[in-house]
């Protein structure tokens, strides 16, 4: 008895030995790594319960590009009963999933080979294609399934030649004349909105611009009859319970970059006439939900740019129109709730929202009561969607350590169930050290929400490097979400920290504003004191070999630590900022630091001139790597070339990357190969000034005294 509880013991002890070296035999995630990455893009849940849609992002590595791929599984009682079947061919990209009332029928967006159009499947078994002529948009059935509405923008004549191909080009308003109208193919500007990120080509005069309208067919396909005729576009159209009139979100005042929020919500009969705007108030009313009943309108309103975004409720008369004083049903609640979606009774709304470090499904019942959150967990859910009784709910959710994947739940999201494994079989091979919430305390007692990422292969008592990563925004958020860029520092051997510093969303609405007019400045605080906790916590993290990278407002973030601190010493800047006062004159959103810096730069010269990372970037000796888009029109250029350049004269060791065909959302949505090679910079940048060549790092200087750009007081924290 003896001899085999010894055996068992030796047994389990060698099979524990066995997995961790096995473990430790794994590789950490690497930039290419990308390239396997499965996500899921949108998720539909049949009205009736018994189907789920929903794609799947694939990386094609050749091709460079994305495809999204879509798939239906059958469902009973809140089970799959059947494995997936993809429903598009096998080139066709497909977004914008609708299902019809009944849920037999699906449509949705398919490009493939130029081809761009909606096709619509009838999903009994085996699913078939349907046709329905005329529809040119997502599909949005009316109640009854009689009627399908859908936005649309009438393409530009690619016929066209010369100045005809060329509309807009030159403002009708232009006082300059020019010689030879076919000759002239450069651009004449009088408009304030004539770039905008992520469209690549600037933008024609606003009189010209093609705006997305609303239209209507019949449910069997015919020729379809346009109800608008905007000088905006028309979002968000959602349909009355009786099928006579159709709501919709817009902003009139789109062309004009302004502090103020603009957007209302519209209503047009189904026949067509006159549109009329229901909303007026100060501020903007978008995302509309009607009723079961049809009697009442929920929507989501903020008054002002910086308010509180809330959930309201208004009654609606025979004429579509609202009447009385529409109610808040989240005045106590200091979240900002997503779009709202009605329960079958009529009794409640649900919507998503961001708590913390996660993203849930939460439910405010209409008298008023107090947010109840339906999930639960370390994860971020996106995606939701219900049958029309609410039995059941299908959403794509991710954690720190996981990708999205797609699951199935009951109504109040028990007997949840995983419908998905994209990517179980890569991640198998590769070994991820679970994140640590970590919190901390500032000067003025605000708790400060992190997390930490150990080095593959940790062992206690050994030295490593860290790299502090900071957010955009700064109103956005870190949280339970898997960032490939942690996973591959970690695997590199560096320590992660990443945070939500005051300014960052999902903390309350004082939270998210703290920083206003203080930018960098209050912000640094919770950073550095971020290290600090980092430290305490691991003594193996080395002092002298801290890192610091982020992009957009972390970028800029970046730049200001570098240069008020000898914290860091190397950084990643990313479509960063140096100067505000040309970031204002060339960025496509100047209106916000109008709001976020109490004024225009001459109504403000101290503030914008102060926040400006180029005002003290004498004091910088970190290396810096800086990365920055050619066609990146929120933080253009320009930006980093007057940080490299600044570097540059300081004979700080620097490197500027410069990606073609790319946009701000070059670390997102860029093109995989650009995406992929901007990762592998980073991460060799790091590695070759902590790890392989900690011995060339400059001397830090010492931080210049009588300066203070810190509050109460306080002063920055020194590096040694």
């Amino acid at each position: 008895m003896k001899r085999m509880k010894l055996a068992m013991v030796l047994g389990v002890g060698l099979e524990v030995g066995m997995g961790t070296l096995l473990a430790a035999q794994r590789p950490g995630v690497t930039a290419e790594d990308y390239y396997r990455i499965r996500e899921v893009g949108e998720v539909a849940m049949a009205p009736d319960g018994r189907h789920v849609a929903y794609t799947v992002v694939n990386i094609l590595e050749k091709e460079n590009r994305r495809r999204a791929e879509l798939f239906l599984v059958p469902v009973v009682d809140g089970a799959t009963t059947g494995e997936a079947q993809r429903l598009s061919a096998a080139s066709a990209d497909v977004s914008q999933l609708r299902w019809s009332p009944d849920g037999t029928v699906l449509g949705y967006q398919s490009r493939e080979a130029g081809r761009s159009g909606i096709e619509f499947r009838r999903v009994s078994a085996p699913a078939a294609g349907v046709s329905v002529p005329g529809v040119r948009g997502a599909p949005t059935w009316s109640r009854d399934g009689a009627w399908i509405a859908f936005t649309w923008a009438v393409p530009a004549d690619t016929g066209l030649t010369g100045a005809r191909a060329r509309a807009g080009w030159i403002a009708p308003d232009a006082r300059t004349r020019t010689l030879d109208a076919e000759r002239m193919d450069g651009r004449v500007i009088t408009a304030m909105a004539y770039k905008a990120d992520g469209t690549l080509e600037l933008l024609p005069h606003p009189t010209a611009m093609r705006h997305r309208q609303l239209y209507v067919v019949p449910a069997a396909g015919g020729q379809p009859t346009p109800l608008t005729s905007l000088p905006f576009a028309v979002s968000e159209p959602v349909w009355s319970s009786d099928g006579r009139h159709l709501y919709f979100s817009g902003d009139s005042l789109w062309a004009i970059p302004s502090v103020k929020q603009t957007r209302d919500i519209y209503v047009v009969a189904r026949e067509g006439g006159a549109v009329r705007r229901l909303t007026s108030n100060p501020g903007s009313e978008y995302a509309p939900a009607v009723s079961p009943d049809g009697r009442l309108l929920a929507f989501l309103s903020v008054r002002e740019t910086g308010g509180d975004l809330d959930l309201l409720v208004a009654s609606l008369d025979a004429t579509g129109a609202i009447v009385g004083i529409p109610r808040n049903l989240t005045t106590a609640w200091d979240l900002n709730p997503g779009a709202p979606m009605w329960m079958p009774d009529g009794r409640s709304l649900r919507f998503t929202a961001g708590v913390g470090g996660n993203e849930h499904v939460f439910e405010v019942p209409l008298t008023g009561g107090g947010v109840r959150q339906i999930t639960t967990g370390d994860r971020q859910l996106n995606a939701v969607t219900l049958s029309k009784d609410a039995r059941v709910m299908a959403y794509a959710a991710t954690t720190a350590d996981l990708p999205s994947e797609v699951f199935l739940a009951g109504r109040d999201g028990a007997a949840e169930r995983r419908i998905t494994r994209l990517n179980d079989e890569w991640l198998a091979g590769k070994t991820l050290m679970p994140t640590e919430r970590i919190t901390w305390t500032v000067e003025d007692g605000t708790v400060i929400e992190g997390w930490l990422v150990k080095p593959v292969g940790y062992t206690p008592g050994r030295k490593y490097p860290m790299v502090l990563k900071i957010h955009g925004g700064p109103h956005g958020a870190y949280g339970q979400t898997f960032f490939q860029t942690f996973h591959m520092l970690s695997g590199s051997g560096f320590f992660v920290l990443y945070s939500n510093p005051r300014g960052s969303s999902n903390y309350g609405n004082r939270f998210e504003y703290a920083t206003r007019g203080n930018w960098h400045v209050m912000d640094s605080e919770d950073y550095l004191n971020g290290v600090e906790a980092a430290l305490a916590r691991y003594p193996e993290i080395d002092n002298d070999r801290l890192g610091v990278s982020g992009g957009s407002y972390g970028g800029v973030s970046t730049n200001w630590l570098t240069a008020t601190s000898n914290r860091f010493a190397a950084a990643v800047s990313s479509r960063g900022i140096a100067n505000w006062y040309s970031w204002w004159g060339m960025s496509d959103i100047p209106n916000m630091t109008e709001f976020e810096f109490f004024g225009f730069p001459w109504e403000q010269p101290e503030r914008y001139t102060r926040l400006s990372p180029l005002t003290h970037v004498a004091n910088v000796t970190a290396p810096t790597l800086i990365i920055e888009s050619e066609q990146d029109w929120r933080t253009p250029m320009g930006e980093g070339e007057q940080w490299y350049m600044a570097l540059q004269k300081l004979n700080v060791p620097t490197e500027l990357i410069r990606y073609p065909r790319s946009s701000h959302g070059l670390s997102r949505t860029g093109e995989p190969w650009l995406l992929v090679d901007r990762l592998e910079r980073l991460r060799s940048w790091f590695d070759y000034w902590l790890i392989q060549h900690p011995d060339q790092l400059p001397a830090r200087r010492a931080y210049p005294a009588g300066v203070n750009f810190f509050p109460n007081g306080s002063k920055p924290m020194a590096g040694k």
